[in-house]
């Protein structure tokens, strides 16, 4: 089983940003996080990274499922998604399959929520 889902695109890096956050959107998740890999890597080693975020997405309702079910699963919240450009117009997006990232977790009513998150972040994939 994979880990992640993902797609690549042919748009501007900060477009990618947006779009991705306006499908996220759409799908019931807001970004709490936002970590911009290039420039921590350029303050705390000085090397030149290529354009790299981890957007940190949460569904509330499904989030407050999940730690009614499971009280340490916020070890492993929220559900993360990157934007990666690998040049010559070449965005990609994944986000992690919740599934996959939970199946350590011996708690079934767990996967079932991580079953429905799986398919709303999987349809963002598909909908970018």
């Amino acid at each position: 089983m994979s880990y992640y889902f993902s797609k690549v695109v042919t748009i501007p890096f900060d477009e990618a940003i947006t779009k991705v956050a306006d499908v996220l959107k759409r799908e019931g998740f807001g970004i709490l996080t936002r970590i911009d890999v290039k420039e921590i890597l350029r303050k705390k080693l000085d090397v030149d990274f290529r354009e790299y975020r981890i957007l940190g997405a949460c569904n509330p309702p499904f989030a407050y499922q999940a730690l009614q079910a499971e009280d340490k699963i916020g070890l492993m919240l929220p559900c993360n998604v990157i934007v990666q450009d690998h040049g010559q117009g070449h965005v990609e997006i994944a986000a992690v399959d919740p599934l996959a990232s939970m199946a350590a977790v011996d708690n079934d009513g767990l996967r079932h929520i991580a079953d429905q998150v799986r398919v709303k972040l999987k349809r963002v994939i598909n909908n970018l």
